[in-house]
């Protein structure tokens, strides 16, 4: 099968191309085709990922395209990983709300909605140009913000399109590390949105384990959520990293101020490994790549992939329609829930009733989620204010008209009707 990989520049791309060599009996690809629109990093990717299959023993050929309809054509799927703006507009998200004493993050709050203000326009581009030379091809998104992109899409008519983060793979496979079992034992009760997601049970051979997780080994699982111990003993269910930034915003922003942002160290990690993936000598993925983010992204991928050409009726967590899945949302909406991947794609599994302190907080994120794709399709000042004053991490509407002005400013090359 052939692969197609948008942001094939990407210094994920190695992560996925190791994941094709150690998953080759599960997706048997024979075309690895990476699309970027900077042909320099095209080539030290395209050289690196030649190289570690070539160490691995991986036939795929590898080939490179800056034109997207040439790479799409004939693929069975197209995974996309862009970032518009790069690093450097990943640095603005996360530094320019700071200044109204909100969270700096790249995919939730104020510096969130910017980058969905810049990417899902490009993203119903990418679509469009993909569906124009290849409309069976499966979409998979790993572009952020997952949720909203992946809502953009399939609104848009694009309905081969499945959103996926890793999120939920990585607390399965810690779960199995603290427990001392296989990953392949335990099963997630995960639900919520993208990057606000709770694990509810955690189901060992089919028997609830996360009260012994919460308590036998609490000092074990929490730092993974980035809150103290007690806090998530209280809430009786483990939630996602971006749950602290909620829980304990003020405490984050005080530590950003005095520290920095993700994204200062993030830029530094990149220079050192596209340095590395031009060394001609570099034949493995380096151990640097687990300090970039994206932990177990390829398993994630690989096995939906594998599912999506399939059709066998495997469970994979993943970003899709609601439906009437989560009753107190819109149907249009966007969650990420457990699914069977089978011949017509994914369909979420039961979920059962969700308690008011999680359904809260999502129906209060979804409603901010409809506000930034609108204010992202559409345009307009007034709809990013709107998208401001919705979300929980700013909610005041002296704050969301400074941040307006700040983020459309600094975005101004990207949204032409922001000039």
């Amino acid at each position: 099968m052939k692969l197609t990989i948008v942001g094939g520049g990407s210094t994920y791309t190695p992560e996925l191309i190791d994941g094709l060599v150690r998953m080759r009996d599960r997706l048997d690809v024979t075309e690895v085709a990476l699309q970027d629109v900077s042909a320099g990093r095209l080539d030290v990717l395209a050289a690196m990922s030649r190289r570690m299959l070539a160490a691995g023993g991986h036939p795929a050929s590898v080939t490179t395209h800056t034109d997207l309809a040439p790479a799409a054509e004939g693929a069975d799927i197209v995974l996309v990983q862009l970032r518009v703006g790069g690093q450097a507009a990943r640095l603005q998200d996360e530094t320019l709300p700071l200044r109204c004493d909100c969270l700096g993050q790249e995919t939730t709050g104020a510096g969130g909605l910017a980058k969905a203000l810049r990417t899902v326009p490009v993203m119903l581009d990418v679509a469009e140009r993909v569906r124009a030379v290849n409309p069976s091809a499966w979409i998979i998104d790993f572009t952020n913000p997952v949720g909203i992109v992946t809502r953009a899409l399939l609104q848009a008519g694009h309905t081969r399109v499945v959103g996926l983060c890793s999120a939920a793979v990585v607390f399965q496979r810690h779960f199995a590390k603290v427990l001392g079992v296989d990953p392949s034992r335990l099963t997630l009760d995960h639900v919520g949105l993208n990057h606000l997601t709770w694990e509810r049970r955690v189901l060992l051979d089919g028997v609830d384990v996360l009260p012994r997780l919460l308590g036998e080994y609490g000092e074990r699982v929490a730092p993974a959520t980035g809150l103290p111990v007690d806090l998530v003993r209280r809430l009786g269910t483990v939630p996602s990293y971006y749950l602290h930034y909620y829980y304990a915003h003020d405490e984050v922003v005080a530590e950003q101020k005095a520290n920095g942002v993700r994204a200062q160290e993030v830029m530094e990690i990149e220079g050192r490994l596209l340095e590395a993936y031009a060394d001609s000598s570099v034949t493995t993925k380096p151990e640097l790549l687990t300090r970039r983010g994206g932990a177990f992204y390829s398993e994630a991928a690989l096995d939906l992939m594998a599912s999506l050409r399939d059709g066998d009726g495997r469970t994979h967590v993943v970003n899709l329609r609601n439906g009437s899945t989560l009753p107190f949302l819109p149907e249009d909406a966007v969650i990420e829930v457990p699914a069977t991947v089978g011949a017509d794609g994914p369909a979420a599994l039961p979920v059962a009733p969700v308690e008011p302190l999680l359904s809260g907080l999502i129906a209060h994120v979804t409603a901010y989620e409809h506000l930034a794709l609108e204010a992202a399709v559409h345009g307009g000042r007034d709809r990013v204010f709107r998208a401001l004053l919705a979300h929980p991490l700013v909610g005041r509407h002296a704050v969301a008209d400074r941040l307006t002005e700040l983020l459309l400013e600094a975005n101004r090359a990207h949204l032409p009707w922001a000039a």
